[in-house]
């Protein structure tokens, strides 16, 4: 069973997704050619990226000199895991690689992010692209984690 077909058996709407990134600078329309990449997310965090409606998963951790990332989600709830890689944009960081033969890229901007079902707050927002499905989501790491509402029970 490929990826498309089983993120369309489970009510996954398709969405077409493009990745811009764009600098700073004083001329709007031009790309920063000094800008530093994107350092708020160490190389050796372990990220938790995660998605509500439909309710989905991201793990990625360092192994050696690359990356892994673990994807699962109420229909695989032991989760798939493949390889990625890591690039550092101007404003955020983006992975990608493969999984079941189709192309997959997480993006992940700073910003507060709420997942709509919790009290919590996350540092990062996420968008996932998963062959032609994308999905959007919050994320954290092991060294910044969400913080908790006051008004949690």
């Amino acid at each position: 069973m490929n990826l498309t077909h089983l993120l369309r058996t489970h009510g996954f709407a398709a969405c077409a997704f493009a990745l811009v990134a764009a600098g700073c600078t004083d001329t709007p329309g031009e790309i920063s050619r000094d800008a530093a990449p994107f350092d708020g997310i160490a190389e050796n965090a372990i990220i938790d990226v995660g998605g509500t409606e439909p309710f989905w998963a991201l793990r990625i951790s360092p192994e050696g000199d690359a990356y892994k990332a673990q994807y699962s989600a109420p229909e695989l709830p032991e989760g798939e895991t493949f390889s990625v890689t890591r690039f550092a944009g101007n404003n955020g960081l983006g992975f990608s690689g493969e999984w079941a033969g189709a192309p997959v890229n997480l993006t992940l901007t700073p910003g507060e992010c709420s997942d709509g079902m919790s009290d919590r707050t996350y540092p990062y927002t996420a968008t996932l692209q998963l062959d032609e499905v994308t999905l959007f989501g919050c994320a954290h790491t092991d060294m910044e984690p969400f913080s908790e509402g006051e008004n949690r029970p």
